[in-house]
């Protein structure tokens, strides 16, 4: 298994937008190949801190979502406005050591 976990903080007041849009969002990773989940978290000490996180076969089927048109697609329900804090968007490769 392989994880995508990206996180990125709000810089402006729209952490609310942010989590609506998550909740409303077009689900087109979902049938993407090699696709087997995704959560998302909001920091409780830190409610601007999101995780995106999402499990995969391999770090292929990640790779070629990633390039593809559905990728830049599912990010257009964005809101409007959006800031992130300088230097806070990251995405990290995981892989499971053991069970």
């Amino acid at each position: 298994m392989f994880l995508a976990v990206s996180t990125f903080a709000v810089a402006n007041d729209m952490s609310a937008e942010v989590e609506a849009a998550f909740l409303a969002r077009p689900h087109l990773v979902d049938d993407a190949p090699g696709f087997l989940g995704m959560e998302v978290w909001r920091g409780v000490d830190q409610p601007r801190t999101f995780w995106l996180v999402t499990r995969w076969t391999n770090r292929e089927s990640y790779e070629v979502w990633h390039r593809g048109h559905s990728y830049r697609e599912s990010h257009l329900g964005i809101p409007k406005g959006l800031k992130l804090e300088r230097g806070s968007a990251r995405v990290h490769a995981v892989r499971r050591i053991c069970r």
